[in-house]
């Protein structure tokens, strides 16, 4: 994804279709990682370091539109992924300039629709490095994106 900010208002427009879609139009030297179905890649606006998306090579938006194949083949790059990033080796291709220190958790997310806000309508799971105390309290994880709802244990 080139660095140029779009506004939610051009999202529908240059997102949807194939020939805009920044993940269709990917430079070869972002792709980390690839296999028959999917490609991995570290993301433009990262949430942490080594925040990492995957994503079919198929132009579709929704996870329910994969083949089992595709999904398949995500999955195997999510895992695949997540164990780079963890290799606490200082020669890990995680560590050369994307991660200091090897990450204490993960989140995983898959924004699928817009009312789930998805901006790039391009298929992509969000595998994001956690790190303990990068946020005051983790607990609750992915449930704030409602903060109203994310405190349930009290």
């Amino acid at each position: 994804m080139s660095g140029k900010r779009i506004s939610a208002a051009d999202t529908n427009s240059l997102y949807t279709a194939k020939d805009n879609c920044p993940f269709c139009n990917l430079d070869n030297a972002r792709i980390l990682k690839a296999n028959s179905h999917a490609l991995a890649i570290f993301d433009a606006f990262p949430v942490s370091s080594g925040h990492t998306l995957i994503l079919p090579k198929r132009h579709i938006a929704s996870f329910f539109d994969a083949t089992q194949e595709e999904q398949s083949a995500m999955f195997e790059l999510l895992s695949d992924m997540r164990d780079l990033l963890a290799d606490p080796s200082p020669s890990s291709a995680a560590r050369q300039g994307s991660l200091p220190t090897p990450p204490d958790g993960f989140n995983i997310g898959i924004n699928d629709g817009e009312a789930a806000g998805q901006t790039v309508m391009h298929l992509h799971i969000h595998l994001i490095p956690r790190y303990a105390g990068d946020t005051q309290d983790p607990r609750g994880g992915v449930r704030w994106i409602m903060p109203e709802k994310a405190v349930y244990w009290r």
